[in-house]
Protein backbone atom coordinates (compact mmCIF):
# COMPACT_ATOMS: atom_id res chain seq x y z
CA UNK A 1 0.00 0.00 0.00
CA UNK A 2 1.13 3.77 -0.77
CA UNK A 3 -0.11 4.80 2.67
CA UNK A 4 -2.72 3.02 4.99
CA UNK A 5 -5.91 2.88 2.98
CA UNK A 6 -7.01 0.75 0.61
CA UNK A 7 -5.03 0.42 -2.65
CA UNK A 8 -7.27 -0.36 -5.75
CA UNK A 9 -5.48 -2.60 -8.72
CA UNK A 10 -6.62 -0.76 -12.01
CA UNK A 11 -6.83 -2.79 -15.48
CA UNK A 12 -4.54 -0.71 -17.79
CA UNK A 13 -7.19 -1.49 -20.00
CA UNK A 14 -9.02 1.36 -18.56
CA UNK A 15 -6.85 3.97 -18.99
CA UNK A 16 -7.63 6.02 -22.26
CA UNK A 17 -4.51 5.59 -24.32
CA UNK A 18 -2.92 8.36 -23.80
CA UNK A 19 -3.22 8.15 -19.65
CA UNK A 20 -1.17 4.46 -20.17
CA UNK A 21 1.34 5.90 -22.22
CA UNK A 22 2.08 8.77 -19.70
CA UNK A 23 1.80 6.88 -16.62
CA UNK A 24 4.04 4.18 -18.67
CA UNK A 25 6.81 7.31 -19.37
CA UNK A 26 6.90 8.13 -16.02
CA UNK A 27 7.61 5.00 -14.43
CA UNK A 28 10.64 4.43 -16.61
CA UNK A 29 11.65 8.22 -16.31
CA UNK A 30 11.88 7.47 -12.41
CA UNK A 31 12.85 4.10 -11.70
CA UNK A 32 16.42 3.33 -11.83
CA UNK A 33 16.95 -0.23 -13.27
CA UNK A 34 20.00 -1.08 -14.55
CA UNK A 35 20.36 -2.62 -17.85
CA UNK A 36 23.83 -4.16 -17.69
CA UNK A 37 26.02 -2.56 -19.90
CA UNK A 38 24.12 -1.93 -23.10
CA UNK A 39 21.80 1.37 -22.97
CA UNK A 40 17.91 0.68 -23.79
CA UNK A 41 16.04 3.79 -25.23
CA UNK A 42 13.19 5.32 -23.54
CA UNK A 43 11.16 4.00 -26.32
CA UNK A 44 12.23 0.12 -26.03
CA UNK A 45 11.77 0.26 -22.01
CA UNK A 46 8.29 2.02 -22.42
CA UNK A 47 7.09 -1.30 -24.63
CA UNK A 48 9.18 -3.54 -22.18
CA UNK A 49 6.81 -2.23 -19.12
CA UNK A 50 3.74 -1.97 -21.60
CA UNK A 51 4.35 -5.59 -22.37
CA UNK A 52 4.31 -6.77 -18.34
CA UNK A 53 1.55 -5.09 -17.85
CA UNK A 54 -0.17 -7.24 -20.37
CA UNK A 55 1.47 -10.33 -19.57
CA UNK A 56 0.61 -9.69 -15.97
CA UNK A 57 3.72 -9.68 -14.56
CA UNK A 58 3.27 -6.03 -13.52
CA UNK A 59 0.21 -4.02 -12.61
CA UNK A 60 -1.28 -0.46 -11.77
CA UNK A 61 -2.43 0.10 -8.72
CA UNK A 62 -4.39 3.15 -7.84
CA UNK A 63 -4.30 5.14 -4.02
CA UNK A 64 -7.58 6.79 -3.76
CA UNK A 65 -6.47 9.08 -1.12
CA UNK A 66 -3.08 10.37 -2.51
CA UNK A 67 -4.52 9.94 -5.96
CA UNK A 68 -1.24 8.39 -7.23
CA UNK A 69 -1.00 5.70 -9.81
CA UNK A 70 1.74 3.42 -9.79
CA UNK A 71 3.14 0.40 -11.85
CA UNK A 72 4.93 -2.59 -9.72
CA UNK A 73 5.25 -5.75 -10.17
CA UNK A 74 2.14 -8.40 -9.83
CA UNK A 75 1.94 -10.19 -6.60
Amino acid sequence: AIRGGAVLRVPFQALSLDALQGLIEAFVLREGTDYGPQEHRFEDKCASVRAQLEAGTAVIEFDPDSEIALIVPAP
